[in-house]
């Protein structure tokens, strides 16, 4: 999954609850980027932190939860994007990194 953040310390805080929580295996917090984007009539541009959320499908709609009730975005950016395929051990280390241990 992925969705943006407007600053570091906000990405580091929503990436470390949805690990802790087992909602991910991993986030990779990315560099800063510039969004250049509609809202509200007008043509916007931002600087946003990318999040890279390691998760299982059947978690999309929890995961999608725990970023609207953290997020500071009234319109947080939150897609799934479909493993079409991956390392065996890969995927088993994301399916035991989301179950309660």
């Amino acid at each position: 999954m992925f969705t943006t953040l407007p600053d570091r310390d906000t990405a580091g805080a929503l990436g470390r609850s949805l690990v802790a929580d087992r909602l991910a295996a991993c986030v990779s917090v990315g560099a800063p980027m510039d969004s250049i984007y509609h809202w509200r009539g007008a043509i916007e541009t931002s600087t946003e932190i990318p999040l890279a959320i390691k998760t299982r499908a059947d978690l999309f709609a929890a995961v999608a939860a725990a970023i609207r009730a953290r997020h500071p975005y009234e319109l947080p950016e939150i897609v799934a994007v479909p493993i079409s395929d991956g390392a065996t051990d890969y995927l088993a280390w994301i399916d035991a990194g989301t179950r309660a241990s």
